[in-house]
């Protein structure tokens, strides 16, 4: 499995900010755009950035705790 796989990622409506806000809260707060396609895409990538980063500097990658079932504020 890759590392990417095994944090819950998702995109949805805000009436707040009228955008789709991606969101991946065990690696970041969260990217916008608005079409959800795209912000899903570019979440992934964004993702895979902080990853890449974490491993070239030997940071251990935070462990997934967000759930797909669970509850998030």
């Amino acid at each position: 499995m890759k590392a990417i796989d095994q944090y819950h990622r998702w995109v949805q409506w805000s009436d707040e900010d009228q955008v789709y806000i991606g969101k991946c809260p065990d690696l970041i707060t969260g990217i916008h755009g608005a079409d959800p396609v795209q912000v899903y895409r570019e979440l992934g990538e964004v993702m895979q950035d902080v990853i890449d980063h974490f491993q070239k500097t030997g940071r251990t990658l935070p462990t997934p705790r967000t759930r797909p079932m669970m509850e998030v504020t």
